[in-house]
């Protein structure tokens, strides 16, 4: 099948049925829906989407606490069933518990992936700090002194800006980037080689940060 997204389904199909042909489908089983998604219906797809994708939603809005990425669970969850109807079996279940099965098992793999990605930036945040090169702690403790203002006004805005929300904000790295609206990776790089000048500046203020 075609990749196509629900959203584009939705909004053309209309533009494609008759009346006998909307009402087939609006009285239509979610199985006889599934089977016409499977010879290539759009309106059938259009219809499951109007009948399951609220609750799709509210599932993955509640996993996820984010609006935004729960509407990208539903779309993603329908153009499965789009591309591989045969997966439904109506003797295992309902349409509906179906697609909310898929929406709570996509919804966890993100909340997976985040939970890993934090805890990469702490494992990499504890190995700089075993080998000398975090100051994070350094810089927090003699934050208010002159020589570090100083220093922080020396570098680039954008290393500037981005050790002062991920160390004096308290922000992790992807929400400093949100915040900045740069990419995670951008903002780390910048972190470090803000840091690494940060500590040249200090070292020839007379400021002691540890050894690299």
């Amino acid at each position: 099948m075609s990749n196509i997204l629900p959203g584009e389904i939705i909004r053309e199909a209309p533009l494609e049925r008759t009346d006998d042909v909307r009402r087939e489908y609006t009285e239509a089983s979610d199985a006889a829906l599934v089977v016409s998604i499977g010879r290539y219906q759009q309106a059938a797809l259009a219809e499951a989407y109007r009948r399951h994708a609220g609750a799709a939603f509210g599932l993955a809005k509640r996993l996820l606490s984010d609006h935004a990425r729960a509407e990208e669970v539903v779309q993603e969850v329908f153009v499965r069933l789009w591309n591989e109807p045969n997966r439904f079996d109506p003797e295992r279940g309902t349409l509906r518990s179906f697609l909310l099965a898929h929406t709570h098992g996509r919804s966890v793999d993100l909340i997976r992936a985040d939970v890993a990605r934090r805890n990469r930036e702490e494992k990499e945040a504890r190995q700089q700090a075993d080998g000398g090169y975090d100051i994070a702690h350094e810089v927090w403790d003699i934050a208010l002194a002159g020589h570090v203002r100083e220093a922080m006004e020396k570098l680039q805005q954008g290393e500037r800006l981005a050790i002062e929300l991920a160390y004096f904000g308290g922000l992790t790295y992807k929400e400093a980037a949100d915040r900045l609206g740069e990419p995670e990776g951008t903002v780390k790089s910048r972190i470090r080689s803000g840091l690494k000048k940060l500590r040249v500046e200090l070292v020839q203020a007379g400021v002691s940060v540890g050894v690299e």
